[in-house]
């Protein structure tokens, strides 16, 4: 019994540090790719800067100044692009990598936005939404550009 000991205390250990490298990895939905000029991310009440491998939170709102753009990889292989004077606001976003089920709600407050779909919107077309201040866009096709002045 005693040689057995070891093994499981090994086998714990090892269950207890997948865990814990696994928080993070769910906590992240996507990544930013690529940045030019002022870009910032507003989270939980701070302004972080927005720089290159930056892994973003559901709840982000990203912003982009005069000279700024923003290439976002989410979770799924959605590709967001974020033009000079947007404000993008990353509202939900939940993802299953077996099943590719999910749901992703984003609103653009101003500026421009052009999205390549990922995998939510192929699994269940309706599964991703972008809100501006006068319309809901239903993701239906793999690819679109969306603007909202001021």
């Amino acid at each position: 019994m005693t040689r057995r000991y070891p093994h499981r205390l090994a086998g714990l250990l090892v269950a207890l540090a997948a865990a814990w490298i696994a928080v993070p990895a769910w906590a992240d939905v996507g990544q930013i790719k690529v940045a030019k000029g002022r870009v910032t991310v507003d989270r939980k009440g701070q302004e972080l800067p927005g720089e290159v491998g930056m892994l973003l939170e559901a709840a982000d709102v990203l912003r982009t100044g005069a000279d700024g753009s923003v290439g976002i990889t989410m979770r799924d292989n959605s590709l967001l692009s974020a033009g000079p004077n947007s404000i993008l606001s990353l509202e939900r976003f939940e993802f299953d990598p077996t099943t590719s089920q999910g749901r992703f709600d984003a609103q653009l407050r101003r500026g421009t936005l052009a999205v390549v779909s990922g995998r939510i919107a192929k699994k269940t077309p309706q599964a991703m939404t972008v809100r501006t201040p006068s319309a809901v866009l239903g993701v239906r096709g793999t690819e679109f550009v969306v603007s909202v002045d001021e």
